[in-house]
């Protein structure tokens, strides 16, 4: 599942406020697929979180947002304004 998929289940499968172990229990096994990388679960995800309980569905996706790794983020570094940080040579001025 893709990460901004997420919030459209946890609607459709908790009941808010929902614990932790809700979550966990719930929708703890399905898998993330990122960008780029290894996939990961949202139980993975959830547990390095030391929340027990989510108040509304976008409580449970910032928390998710805030904590999966750097393969989400998808291309590191990139600027659509110009060039890469410390090249000055090629950035363009409109």
């Amino acid at each position: 599942m893709r990460l901004p998929e997420t919030r459209d289940l946890f609607a459709r499968k908790l009941h808010f406020p929902a614990s932790r172990d809700e979550v966990l229990e719930t929708v703890g096994e399905t898998e993330l697929s990122p960008p780029d990388g290894e996939s990961t679960t949202i139980r993975t995800v959830i547990e390095r979180s030391d929340v027990e309980t989510f108040d509304s569905v976008d409580d449970l996706y910032d928390a998710l947002m805030m904590l999966v790794g750097a393969q989400f983020i998808g291309r590191r570094y990139y600027d659509d304004r110009g060039g890469m940080p410390g090249d000055e040579e090629s950035e363009v001025s409109f």
